[in-house]
């Protein structure tokens, strides 16, 4: 650890060009074109600590060549509908007509009005006596697009270059 801790150090001081000899010697090929300093940094010295901690499992690197191609296929935004992720102990709230209604997240469901619910949608039915979709309801969702959802910038075969190591 002492020994990987040192040569991390190191790497850091380096200027760019020898950032690409140091790129060479632990992915044995050339850096991509118009890589930045930064960059070349980063991907050396994950690679440096990958080799002593151990990398992504073969099932991760599967899992993670299926959602480039499958954001390939759809495009960003259609593939990487992320929902928000919610924590016990968080509060929800939404005014509805010039009433303000607040759900508290819990470990299995939710808390409205002392009452225990299974889901956000139940909550909403009951706020408005009509079919809502909870999320869409509590503003988590919009128009069938998460809050949440990223945008990836790379194509295909650079997000599969990064899954094999090559970035």
């Amino acid at each position: 650890m002492a020994q990987l801790q040192d040569d991390l150090d190191r790497i850091v001081g380096l200027p760019t060009h020898q950032l690409r000899i140091e790129w060479r010697r632990h992915f044995r090929g050339e850096p991509p074109r118009g890589l930045s300093r930064d960059l070349l940094l980063r991907a050396v010295t994950y690679k440096m600590q990958e080799r002593v901690h151990g990398g992504l499992t073969q099932a991760d690197k599967k899992a993670l060549r299926d959602l480039a191609a499958k954001i390939t296929e759809e495009g960003a935004v259609g593939t990487l509908h992320l929902s928000p992720i919610l924590k016990p102990g968080q509060r929800l709230v939404r005014e509805w007509r010039g009433q303000t209604h607040s759900v508290l997240v819990l470990e299995d469901g939710f808390e409205y009005q002392d009452r225990r619910y299974r889901t956000l949608s139940e909550i909403a039915r009951q706020i408005t006596g009509a079919h809502w979709s909870g999320p869409r309801f509590f503003g988590l969702v919009r128009a069938g697009k998460s809050v949440a959802t990223a945008t990836v910038r790379r194509s295909r075969a650079h997000a599969a270059d990064a899954v094999d190591g090559q970035l």
